[in-house]
């Protein structure tokens, strides 16, 4: 008889792994709130959030303490169950999401090698998209359970948006699982280390069609159509206040940090440091270094995000779904057959 022996240690280690990655990511959605706002007001010559703190530094601690202060609303006429889990399933699939990210090398800690990645599943990437296609749920409940028409056109545009950006994500994928043949986050970066390139050089088509779907799945400018006040009144979140608000505006961004920390790990080598040999260093410095390089990486995508929202007006709903239908997945799938044929030359 087989006993079942539990490594607690183990057990600790990824408990205080995921609590340290949650508290990273909430932190990051935080000050990206001020961040954009500052990003806004350099891009339109003006100060920005100023007053609260040095530099408006405390202004995201002024408004989630607004958000907590701020008097639950239900309303009447609306199915109270799903209008409380749309906001929180929203949050739940934009958190699960950096279960598979490897942050940087292991670490060592009283002899033990400690993984600064909570999942290493060799399926990492279907993972992914398993979780962020649920993600839709959560908007689509949120618009539905609001018994507003103005919430659902907003939830049913949303869903439909990102069903379609889905397929043009996932087939620009596809190209880049040729030339790795590994669906594994953790595999995908160790080979652009060892390659001495990252797979932005092999893929560059497929990183823009990525890139642009990251936008619409994060419903960034010019793809909020969902969220379109000049339209809509708000959005698929308009009957919601309070923390139940705030799940929505923090999945947003969640979702941004998580996208930007992805196309980092795919495209541009993830934890990787250019032209820098972390074999010959002490473990743990190049755990930190790498895990530094990686939050450069994702912060620079970040204000990539926050620079096309302040520059890029927004696109007509026929033509966002014009350009995923007749744009996106046809460039996918000509890279796609591209690709195969030329990893198909270079074998023979």
């Amino acid at each position: 008889m087989h006993l079942l022996v539990i490594d607690w240690i183990f057990l600790v280690e990824k408990l205080i792994l995921i609590i340290v990655i949650v508290s990273v990511s909430l932190g990051v959605a935080m000050y990206s709130t001020w961040g954009e706002r500052k990003v806004a007001a350099f891009m339109q010559d003006r100060r920005g959030p100023s007053r609260a703190g040095p530099g408006g530094i405390f202004q995201p601690l002024a408004d989630g303490l607004k958000l907590f202060m701020k008097e639950e609303i239900f309303p009447s006429s609306s199915n109270k169950f799903l209008f409380i889990l749309g906001p929180c399933l929203a949050m739940m699939t934009a958190m699960m999401t950096s279960a598979v990210v490897p942050w940087s090398t292991p670490l060592h800690l009283f002899g033990r090698v400690v993984s600064l990645q909570i999942a290493d599943i060799n399926i990492g990437i279907l993972y992914v998209f398993g979780v962020v296609s649920m993600g839709v749920y959560g908007i689509m409940m949120g618009g539905w359970a609001s018994n507003n028409k103005f919430s659902l056109i907003s939830a049913i545009r949303g869903a439909s948006q990102i069903i379609s950006y889905e397929l043009a994500m996932g087939l620009s994928l596809i190209a880049l699982l040729m030339v790795t043949g590994s669906l594994s986050l953790r595999t995908i970066v160790e080979q652009q280390v060892h390659q001495g390139y990252w797979n932005i050089v092999v893929q560059p088509i497929g990183f823009l069609v990525f890139f642009v779907c990251a936008l619409a799945e994060c419903n960034r400018t010019p793809f909020d159509l969902s969220e379109a006040e000049n339209e809509l009144n708000f959005g698929y979140h308009q009957e919601y206040s309070s923390m139940k608000l705030g799940f929505y505006l923090f999945a947003e961004y969640i979702n941004m940090f998580i996208s930007s920390a992805i196309m980092a790990t795919l495209f541009f080598g993830g934890y990787h440091i250019p032209f820098v040999h972390t074999d010959a260093m002490n473990p743990n410095l190049a755990a930190i270094l790498g895990g530094a390089a990686f939050f450069i990486k994702t912060v620079i995508f970040i204000f990539i995000f926050m620079w096309i929202r302040w520059t890029v007006p927004r696109f007509r709903y026929d033509q966002l779904m014009n350009l995923g239908w007749k744009g996106l997945i046809p460039l996918a799938l000509i890279n796609m057959v591209v690709t195969g044929a030329v990893i198909l030359w270079l074998k023979k």
